[in-house]
């Protein structure tokens, strides 16, 4: 189109009802999958990031907007949405909750990008150049070898912690969870070089790799993420970084003492439950696998490295009664779980969860897309088994305030010290802690609507 330039704002969302997150900066991290269309974008492309983390929405002049929402955020998206296009600016939606819903998203937005990005996102930006742009993209699943380093310079500066990715892809089918629908059941590698040039290029000082899971299942996965922490360690580098990982990564002493020497203060942990029986349930295989009685050898091991366990925890599967909630947050207080994330289990679209809570006619709350705000994870959205929405609520409420406390989370900052003889360990652990005590009192005001819907 000649020496035409155009402008493109790309919108990182905020659900109204989860503000919290701008309260504990160093626990958010900037929003990578903007980073990466801003970097496919042509250079006669004026490419703006408006994160809302860090200021409300202003209208900007744009030639075209686009969005990436989860569920939580989406409502958010379809309202900044609403304004763009009154003003005949084409809008584009892309992220988990368009993918798993795209005809619910087709209202509020002009096209669609279904799954990953970066295999339409030059076909749509030249579409729209020959004023072609399409209702409907779907993005393939590329192999990562040409991953496109993001845009790292247009992320807000406010932001405390970098973010890298180096695997996409789960070849676990949780229950709960669409990773493996929307990123597909392979795991794909990226380049490690090319992690170590954006690792080192990231200005802030902490780093959250954001991987469903860093390390893996398998041998080749695992020798992967050693071969990259010795890298780190031979460049000099001095950074710290947390990371996810399944529980088997506490059975390899080596990884573990590779990746603390390479920065890594904290392993977030996708525990869940304590019950073997519940493990099984949402196929949870590799906790099953190890077995509960085997937890406390992998939080030692990891602890022997130096490192702390940032252990997530759910309220409200399908077995769960009042006796199994209190049990479970006894079981997380009297353990060496570190940081803890205790969130009441969400049914989202495109789960497997969701698709059989609504068969059995057990959602809560279905004024879509008006409710998916409620999905943020502090409040229960669907009707238990075994327990009354209000009992639930009082329930998970008191076990909460026995798990956040002021004194619980001082004496567990204390006994990480010592466990992990880290103190940067520790602060990372109660740093998250605190952001978690708060999101549980943010929770408390909407697990209150229910209390009062069912009273």
């Amino acid at each position: 189109m000649g020496n035409k330039r155009y402008k493109l704002i790309l919108i990182n969302p905020l659900n109204k009802r989860s503000l919290v997150v701008t309260n504990e900066l160093l626990s958010v991290y900037p929003p990578i999958s903007l980073g990466i269309l801003a970097a496919l974008t042509p250079s006669h492309w004026e490419v703006e990031i408006l994160d809302e983390i860090f200021e409300p929405f202003q209208y900007r002049e744009a030639d075209l907007v686009a969005f990436t929402a989860l569920t939580a955020n989406v409502n958010r998206a379809y309202e900044i949405a609403g304004i763009y296009r009154r003003n005949g600016i084409p809008t584009v939606l892309g992220g988990i909750h368009a993918s798993m819903m795209p005809s619910e998203a087709a209202l509020y937005v002009d096209t669609i990008v279904k799954g990953e990005a970066e295999s339409i996102w030059e076909n749509l930006i030249r579409d729209f150049e020959h004023g072609q742009l399409k209702d409907f993209y779907e993005g393939e699943l590329l192999e990562m070898k040409k991953s496109p380093m993001p845009r790292i310079d247009l992320y807000h500066p406010g932001y405390g912690m970098g973010s890298i990715q180096t695997t996409r892809g789960c070849p676990m089918t949780c229950e709960f969870c669409s990773v493996h629908i929307f990123n597909g059941k392979k795991y794909r590698f990226r380049p490690l070089e090319d992690v170590i040039k954006e690792y080192t290029s990231i200005p802030q000082e902490r780093v959250a790799f954001v991987d469903d899971n860093l390390t893996g299942y398998s041998r080749q996965s695992s020798e992967r993420i050693k071969t990259m922490c010795r890298m780190i360690i031979d460049s000099g580098i001095r950074k710290q970084w947390f990371c996810s990982a399944s529980m088997n990564v506490g059975e390899d002493t080596e990884l573990l003492h590779l990746m603390s020497a390479a920065g890594c203060q904290m392993i977030f942990l996708g525990i869940e439950s304590e019950v073997i029986d519940q493990l099984a349930a949402m196929n949870k295989s590799v906790n099953y696998k190890i077995g509960v009685e085997n937890f406390d050898r992998i939080y030692k091991n990891i602890h022997d490295a130096g490192i702390a366990v940032l252990g997530a925890f759910i309220f409200g599967l399908e077995s769960d009664t009042a006796e199994t909630i209190r049990n479970r947050a006894d079981y997380i207080l009297n353990s060496d779980v570190d940081a803890m994330q205790v969130t009441v289990l969400t049914p989202l679209p495109g789960t497997v969860l969701y698709d059989r809570l609504k068969t059995q006619n057990r959602l809560l709350y279905t004024n879509y897309p008006k409710d998916w705000e409620r999905c943020t994870t502090t409040q229960l959205t669907y009707k238990p088994l075994h327990m009354d929405p209000d009992e639930f609520n009082a329930i998970t409420t008191e076990s909460w305030e026995k798990l956040y406390n002021s004194k619980a989370l001082t004496r567990r900052i204390i006994k990480t010290t010592k466990m992990t003889r880290n103190p940067e360990a520790a602060k990372w652990a109660f740093s998250a802690n605190v952001q978690y005590h708060n999101i549980f009192l943010e929770g408390k005001t909407n697990r209150q609507e229910i209390s009062d819907l069912f009273s």
